[in-house]
């Protein structure tokens, strides 16, 4: 048996073309128990993302973890939902729609742009099969994660990866490894900080939140806190904010281990304490708006705040389809289309066609 897929049908003649696959992380198909426990399992299983041995995790994620998370989380995500389904799928649906013509006005190339989810559906599998079904001979990868990590940008190329080498003939790739101090990314923040205090007037103090991982990652070179801590000082440079008008904080910590810090929940608590009157929380690791944003830090992160003594707390929306956001996304994709995107003329793809018939192809 053959360790390559099938091929598809070959057409001579036919314009190859480029494939752009945007990727995020994933998410459940409904705000279900069930639903939510297969989401989790795939998620949690990956090693790139819980570096316990294996044998120990899988006795704590199947004896412990997928009996009692699922209907916690099933219930945080219901209170997130959107009524076209989950806000991190919905977002990414909708930039996906709004980069194909944002990049069709600037090129002329046929191209073929996609999204995948990292856990979860659409799959990487599927969508990368789809694309060179669709006759994709080169892939530009772009993983929505503005700082790198393993368990991120890093798991989710691995999973492509693992498709491309089972395929025979397999397409050209360049990757997207981070945009975390691109400029049109961090100007995209700060006007969305901006728009937002030119409407709701400024905090005492802004926290950008990023998700957490363990402490020990960094120590084994990770660079994801790193590139954060430059994401927030670009942001703050930015918005022009002194040191003691701005914190980065790091959120979603799970299990016992020491993680980045500080902590968002201990912050917020911290600052309520001391009456700071008004806090603003963004999230810039974040280009949608999902679970972690809607309900961990608009919802939960609000309440620490408040039962703490804070008076008042805001959370600013992701970039999510802002058209400064998009124009930041479309020129980080055409920089790395550079030298791609002049193909071969009408005559050259006739006479490959010609020729191949001539050798006794069939089309």
């Amino acid at each position: 048996m053959s360790r390559f897929a099938p091929e598809p049908p070959c057409q001579h003649g036919t314009p190859p073309r480029i494939g752009i696959l945007l990727i995020n992380l994933g998410t459940p198909e409904a705000p279900t128990a069930q639903a939510v426990r297969g989401y989790l399992r795939e998620f949690l299983s990956d090693p790139a993302v819980v570096e316990i041995p294996r044998p120990l995790w899988w006795l704590i994620l199947h004896g412990y973890v997928l009996r009692v998370r699922p209907g916690q989380s099933a219930d945080r995500y219901a209170r997130v939902w959107m009524s076209d389904g989950s806000p991190l799928k919905a977002h990414t649906q909708r930039q996906t729609t709004l980069l194909r013509g944002y990049i069709g006005e600037r090129i002329k190339h046929p191209l073929v742009i996609d999204y995948a989810m990292r856990y979860g559906k659409p799959s990487i599998a599927d969508k990368v099969r789809e694309l060179k079904a669709q006759n994709c001979d080169r892939l530009l990868l772009v993983p929505l994660f503005p700082q790198y990590s393993a368990s991120t940008t890093g798991t989710a190329l691995s999973a492509v990866f693992g498709t491309l080498s089972r395929m025979r003939n397999m397409p050209a790739v360049r990757t997207v490894r981070h945009f975390h101090d691109h400029a049109g990314y961090v100007n995209a923040l700060a006007q969305n900080v901006r728009d937002y205090w030119a409407k709701n007037g400024r905090p005492d103090r802004l926290i950008m939140s990023f998700h957490g991982l363990p402490r020990a990652t960094l120590d084994k070179g990770d660079p994801y806190h790193c590139e954060c801590q430059k994401s927030g000082r670009l942001l703050a440079e930015a918005l022009s904010l002194k040191p003691e008008q701005h914190h980065i904080a790091f959120q979603s910590r799970f299990g016992r281990a020491e993680w980045l810090k500080p902590y968002t929940a201990e912050l917020l608590a911290q600052l309520g304490r001391q009456k700071v009157g008004r806090v603003d929380v963004i999230c810039p690791g974040f280009v949608s708006d999902c679970l972690e944003t809607l309900e961990e830090i608009a919802i939960e992160g609000k309440t620490i705040f408040i039962q703490s003594g804070g008076r008042e707390f805001n959370f600013i929306p992701c970039l999510n389809e802002r058209d400064d956001w998009i124009q930041a996304l479309t020129d980080i994709v055409l920089k790395h289309l550079l030298g791609w995107t002049i193909g071969p003329s009408p005559e050259e793809l006739e006479n490959s066609r010609l020729r191949a018939m001539a050798m006794g192809a069939k089309s």
